[in-house]
């Protein structure tokens, strides 16, 4: 799960082009949109789309996306309860 999180949050920079973040700079738990990350909705929909590219997973319900994208943590458990056993 860890290596899960670095790699989610790597990918989360090159998306959203954050150049002056590092990984180590994004906590597991803090919110990706407003006070935590400040990311806003078109950057939903990138990580909907890195979801997607990255590991196969269409998010249809718009209630369950944000849910997911709440923080790293719930994204690396959403993407891991995904993944085959």
């Amino acid at each position: 799960m860890e290596e899960l999180k670095k790699k989610l949050k790597e990918q989360i920079i090159e998306a959203l082009n954050l150049q002056d973040t590092k990984p180590e700079d994004i906590d597991d738990n803090a919110p990706l949109f407003g006070e935590g990350l400040g990311l806003d909705s078109i950057d939903s929909l990138e990580l909907m789309v890195l979801l997607e590219r990255q590991y196969h997973i269409k998010v249809e319900d718009p209630r369950e996306g944000r849910k997911i994208l709440q923080s790293v943590q719930s994204m690396a458990e959403f993407i891991q309860s995904k993944q085959p056993a």
